[in-house]
Parts: C-alpha cells; structure tokens; sequence
C-alpha cells in the first residue's frame, strides 16, 4: 500500500531542510486529491494496486545517510539492540496504512525478533494537516515510556493501533484509558501528557524523517549495520514482501550504501 502523502501545507514545514519547487507542490496537492479515494479504504483494489507499485521504487530510492539510520538512546527499539538487520519505521498513529503495518511488522518481530536477528526502531512523523491528533497521541507514547519503560511504550503503541478507526478517529479520552490498559498510573500519565514535555521529542523524529526523504507514511528503512546496505520499504507492503526485503538486506543483496 502506498504511504499516505503529506499535504503543500506540511511541505512547507519540511522547506527548512530542503528546496521544493512550486510546481513540485502542486504534483503533491494532485497526488493527495487524487489518492483520498484509495485513501478512503485500505482494502480497496486501488490500495493493492498502489502496493505493486512501491515494489517497483524499492530500488529508485537514494541511500539515507548512516547517521540519521543510528539508533541513539532516545530510540524505541523491538527486539536485540545490536542486532546487525535494523527497521527504522517512521509512522503516524492515525494512517490507516501504518495501522495495518503494524501488524504485519508485529508479524515479523515474531519471526525475526526472537532469534535477536533483527531489531525495529519506532519513530514518530505525524501528517498534522490530515491528522492533526496523531502529534499529541504521539506525545502519549513517549509518555508511557517514560512511566513504563520501554515494555509500557510497545504495549501502548500495540493499543493504539488496535482500537483507532484511524484518519483522525480517535477520541482523545481514550488515551489515558490505553494508559490504565497497560498498567500505567494515570494521573502521572494526564501530568506528563498535558505538559507537552515531549513535543520536542516529536519534532526531533519528525525532522529526522525529512532528512531520510520521508513523503508520506508508513515509510521504513530496512538497515544492515554491519555492511551498510540498506532498502525502503514505502507503504504497508505486505508480510512477505518485507521478508524478501530484510533477506536481501542482511544477504547483503541489492541495495544502497
């Protein structure tokens, strides 16, 4: 499935870090009108149809820089840390396309992560001007870490994507409620939210996916540390297509430097 596309407005947010031509605006306000429709249903033909494409640009995307795919101790990390095959994910809590993501990306921890053969990094890049709740739900994450460590912050985020609707359907109430869920003391969890303590920290991952070329989400960066080779993954592609992925990455098969 292809990522959900940012918006002009958000483009210019991103114009800090890089020079986008008006024209190119206008190329992304027709790609996003004209994908609300396999916007609208995850499990349209259209949204099959857009995921062969991405299997066609998987090789069309230039190398992220090494440091940006690092992993520093403000990371969310699944599975061994010093696992050689690393997937970075950059994703946004009320894109329908990262909800279905998740799961196949849990899917894939089942079967990679146990053996400490592959690790996955968790960052956050919130399309504010389609989801303008994913930013402070994102907030909500960091915070469960913070109560509950590590364990509280994949739980919470497990919970998340289980109960939104997505595309901005979720009530905020309910976060302190995924906050009890997962065994948090809530009242320290409303302080830590209602302070806005972590809105830097999103900002922070955010930037970092405009500099690894992030367009819309969910987009991930399959890593080998070791060799350096590396492959996108644009969009909810599937279980198996992501297998054919990190199997080529940690073979150290086609990819970038």
């Amino acid at each position: 499935m292809e990522p959900e596309k940012t918006t002009p407005e958000l483009e210019k947010k991103q114009s800090k870090f890089e020079d986008l031509s008006i024209p190119l605006s206008i190329v992304f306000a027709g790609v996003l009108i004209a994908g609300a429709i396999i916007f609208s249903d995850p499990k349209s033909d259209g949204g099959a149809r857009a995921g062969i494409v991405n299997n066609q640009d998987q090789e069309e995307t230039t190398g992220v820089p090494a440091d940006v795919l690092a992993i520093t101790q403000e990371d969310h990390v699944l599975g061994n840390p010093g696992a050689d095959v690393v997937i970075i994910e950059y994703s946004d809590t009320e894109c329908p396309y990262c909800k279905r993501f998740h799961t196949t990306m849990l899917q894939v921890m089942e079967n990679y992560g146990k053996s400490g053969s592959v690790a996955w990094v968790y960052r956050h890049w919130p399309l504010d001007q389609l989801h303008p709740k994913a930013r402070k739900e994102a907030e909500a994450l960091e915070c469960a870490g913070e109560l509950g460590g590590n364990d509280a912050f994949w739980k919470y985020t497990d919970r998340i994507f289980e109960i939104t609707p997505g595309n901005n359907g979720l009530d905020e109430s309910q976060l302190p409620l995924v906050a009890e869920f997962v065994g948090l003391d809530v009242g320290a969890f409303n302080a830590c939210l209602s302070s806005g303590k972590y809105a830097a920290r999103i900002e922070k991952d955010f930037e970092s996916g405009v500099l690894a070329g992030v367009r819309g989400t969910p987009f991930s960066v399959v890593y080998n540390r070791k060799t350096g080779k590396q492959l996108p993954i644009n969009g909810a592609l599937t279980y198996e297509q992501v297998k054919a992925i990190v199997g080529a990455v940690a073979a150290g098969g086609a990819g970038t430097k």
